[in-house]
Formats: structure tokens, sequence, C-alpha cells
């Protein structure tokens, strides 16, 4: 089967975008594998399938699969790149979408500058939704590593779940030796995103993730809402936050309680193609 793909990015997190509103698509977790191979494949940190809604009140519906071929329940950089195709493809002229999820939706707006905003919902804190196993909920865990590390971390959902570390220099941060032991961490029963975080000033962070099924990505857009609202929650960060990340920033803001994180950002078309599976 020949299939047709769009390879996109955002700031670096790159994917391979699907249309399955035209054509039904349906893949294995090993012709996932195969297209995510960097080497044999057209590889991506996520593949991105834009599909027909199945409920009403929605626009379209966004199915998010990592390159291990399991599938994740949002990717935020991604979804600015979902907006950016369904109108590069002619499959929608709206500038408003809302946009369903396996677990839930995202309402994303195309700005007259380019860039596109996504209201990524409300930050979930209740640990047993995370999901992560502690006696109670709290500003900040401790995390005890197999290699004998032990750790504060922040845990919460931002659609998928969400480990933060405030370090003191990301560049000096054991991100791909901590990175995997977070991810796998017994207190995470559905695996986590492992995000460090560098406070500069604050309305400034630096960030690096270390993705579940992923390793460490370029940029994480859940990962940066997750870092800026546990910033905000231990009285680090103000309300608006730059999101300094390897290949360019994104702009977050939570205004606390029930309010959504709403994050701006830049999506790219690379090149479009298609690949024998």
């Amino acid at each position: 089967m020949k299939l047709a793909f769009t390879k996109m990015h955002g700031l670096g997190n790159d994917f391979v975008m699907l249309d399955g509103v035209s054509e039904n698509i349906s893949l294995t977790a090993e012709q996932i594998q195969g297209l995510g191979n960097r080497h044999t494949g057209i590889g991506f940190d996520q593949l991105l399938v834009v599909a027909p809604a199945t409920a009403p009140g929605f626009d379209f519906s966004y199915l998010v699969y990592n390159p291990d071929g399991s599938q994740a329940e949002n990717c935020g950089n991604g979804a600015r790149c979902l907006v950016s195709f369904t109108r590069s493809r002619g499959l929608s002229e709206k500038s408003e979408f809302t946009i369903q999820l396996i677990n839930g939706s995202l309402h994303c707006k195309a700005e007259a500058d380019g860039n596109v905003t996504v209201d990524m919902g409300v930050p979930v804190f209740a640990t047993e939704q995370i999901p992560f196993l502690a006696d109670s909920e709290a500003l900040t865990y401790a995390l005890d590593l197999p290699n004998g590390e032990n750790l504060e971390i922040a845990a919460l959902a931002m659609g998928n779940p969400h480990a933060v570390l405030t370090v003191p220099d990301i560049d000096q941060a054991p991100v791909l030796e901590w990175g995997p032991l977070i991810e796998n961490h017994r207190n995470f029963p559905n695996r986590v995103n492992a995000g460090f975080m560098q406070v500069l000033n604050a309305g400034t962070i630096r960030l690096r993730v270390y993705e579940r099924g992923a390793g460490e990505t370029l940029a994480c857009g859940t990962g940066a809402c997750a870092a800026v609202v546990a910033g905000i929650r231990q009285g680090l960060l103000d309300n608006t936050v730059t999101v300094q990340l390897p290949c360019g920033n994104l702009q977050i803001n939570w205004q606390g309680g029930q309010a959504p994180v709403l994050k701006t950002g830049p999506a790219e078309t690379v090149f479009e193609g298609s690949i024998e599976i």
C-alpha cells in the first residue's frame, strides 16, 4: 500500500501527518515502528492522523502515535501542525477548530501572523487521573530512581502525564540518564513524560523533555504547558511565560485554578511524499 504523508515540525518537534479524512487509514504497531525508523523509514517524534470526528461538536478527531507504536493521548506541538495541515490541504477553511482527542478535546485558533494558539484545557492534578501513585495530592513529590537518585518532581496531566523536575542548568542535566528512569518509574502506571526545567526569571524558562515512547525531543508542547503550570503553582513563575526550546520559543499562559492553559507557537511544513508499507 502506498501511503501519502506530510512531514511537519513545531520548533523541531517533528511529525508525519496523515490525512485520514480523505481516506481510511489503519496502521499496525509494526507499521508505525517502520515509518518511525529514521534510517529505513521516514522518522518522526510522533505520527499524527487527522480523521473525521466521531461525536457532534468536533471538527476533526486527532490520533497520536509514538515511534514505538504506542498511542499517546495528546501532542500540543502536533495540534498546531494539525491546524496548519487541515487548512493547507483544503480540509477546512475555518480559523478556529474544536478537535476530538481519545480522552477529551482541544480548541485551536490559526493566528493572523501564522502562529497557532491551542487551548490545552485545564491541568489535572488528581493523582488517580494523571495517573500517579501517591498517598495524597501535593505540589511536589519525592521520587526515588533505581540508580539511587532521589528527586523532587511535580506531577500533573495535560491530556497526557508529566513529571517536571527543576534543575539549575538544563545543559548539564542528565536528561538521557534520568529521563528513561522517570518515564518508566513504577509510580507512573502508564509511563510519563519527563520535563527538565531551568527557571531564568519569572517570565522565562528553558526546557528539555524526555518524551514517553519517543526519547528526548527538540520540543514538547504539553511538556511546556506542564512545566509552566508546575512553576506557577510553586511560586516560581508569572502567569505568562516564554519557554525557550532548542529550535525556538513557545508562549504559555495560565491564569491558575480552572482556567485553561493557552499555548502559542509556529507550525512548519517540511516536505510531502509517499512511501510503500
